[in-house]
């Protein structure tokens, strides 16, 4: 088992720039796929971007695209997203997640494939 916390979140103006962390417990960081979502006020999960177990490659949702890059450090059980030209329309509450695959290249884009979350970190962009 995994256990995640976020960190990093806050508040920024449109344009600015926010790095969020998420920090696993345990050993076995580097097996777990790893992705981020988030969910604005009244509206549902949306992933938001994913890196597998073999950091070789990274998935990104369109409305992100260009702005945001998730990055992970093994040694430090840490997955990131760095998050540039913030817009208003990025306020959320994002959440990390985990989840063990056997193929090292595969990553879920999907919250119902994931099965460890942690308990967020609000963005809250102005204009």
């Amino acid at each position: 088992q995994v256990q995640l916390v976020e960190s990093g979140g806050g508040s920024v103006q449109a344009g600015g720039s926010l790095r969020i962390s998420c920090a696993a417990s345990g050993r076995t960081f580097s097996l777990y796929a790893m992705g981020w979502f988030r969910q604005a006020p009244g509206k549902g999960r949306d992933f938001v971007a994913a890196i597998p177990r073999s950091g070789d490659n990274t998935y990104y949702a369109d409305s992100v695209k260009g702005r945001f890059t998730i990055t992970r450090d093994n040694a430090k059980n840490t997955v990131y997203l760095q998050m540039n030209s913030l817009k208003p329309e990025d306020t959320a509450l994002y959440y990390c997640a985990a989840e063990l695959y056997s193929d090292s290249h595969w990553v879920p884009q999907w919250t119902s494939a994931y099965g460890y979350w942690g308990q967020g970190t609000q963005v809250t962009v102005s204009s």
